[in-house]
């Protein structure tokens, strides 16, 4: 196996499209990281639309809502909370956070996790340096909103796309790369200012076919830490 980089940060996102959680850490499953967008909220009337979820597309600030697990080292069988940009910590079926999201928002949860696509997102410090010179500024990798975060060797840009259809191990892991990430709205939306940038979503667009970082799915379970070699299997 060859290495191809290292691991440099990891995020989980209790609740779809509020605030991840910086950890250092994890246990995988077949349904991604543990306590991985295991709540969403769903839009009033959206229920049987192929996209139901309330998300950062229709209201920025969820950002800036905070949730975190009663027993962090248990997530999928702790209490959720949530922290809001208020500052008040709510249960996240409460109704007041409830009320507080829309006029018939409702809260569901699921254990195999609420994901677009895939249940791991993985993208590299090279993809966002390289983005960032093609729209003449500083990103940070909370706008795109990755699992795993990796410094890759070699040092050119968008090194991932060259892993599609590969195998990675990651610490106890191994994790197969299926397809690059098609991107929508959201990245258009800084995740500390809130204020939205239409130009990163046109350069993905035009200069990357719409997509940016990868998605995968387990092969084999384990558990991956910041600092874990990436390895690329023959």
């Amino acid at each position: 196996m060859s290495v191809v980089g290292r691991v440099v940060a990891l995020w989980r996102y209790p609740v779809k499209s509020m605030a991840g959680e910086r950890i250092e850490g994890v246990d995988v499953s077949w349904h991604g990281f543990a306590g991985d967008r295991r709540w969403a909220f769903i839009r009033e009337g959206k229920a049987r639309n192929g996209f139901p979820w309330l998300t950062i597309r229709e209201r920025p600030e969820l950002a800036h809502y905070r949730p975190r697990f009663a027993d962090p080292a248990r997530p999928d069988a702790s209490a959720t909370s949530v922290r809001t940009p208020a500052g008040r910590e709510l249960d996240v079926a409460a109704p007041e956070l409830v009320a507080e999201l829309g006029h018939g928002v409702r809260v569901i949860r699921q254990h195999r996790g609420v994901f677009d696509t895939m249940p791991l997102s993985l993208l590299t410090t090279q993809t966002i340096a390289g983005l960032g010179r093609l729209v003449g500024t500083d990103l940070v990798p909370a706008r795109f909103r990755p699992n795993l975060l990796v410094d890759a060797e070699g040092g050119r840009d968008f090194p991932e796309d060259a892993w599609v259809g590969r195998v990675l191990r990651i610490g106890g892991l191994r994790m197969r790369v299926d397809q690059r990430d098609r991107r929508c709205v959201v990245v258009t939306v800084d995740p500390v200012t809130l204020r939205r940038d239409p130009a990163i979503l046109r350069a993905i667009a035009r200069q990357r076919d719409a997509r940016l970082g990868v998605y995968g799915s387990t092969v084999a379970p384990g558990r991956v830490a910041v600092g874990d070699k990436v390895e690329l299997e023959p």
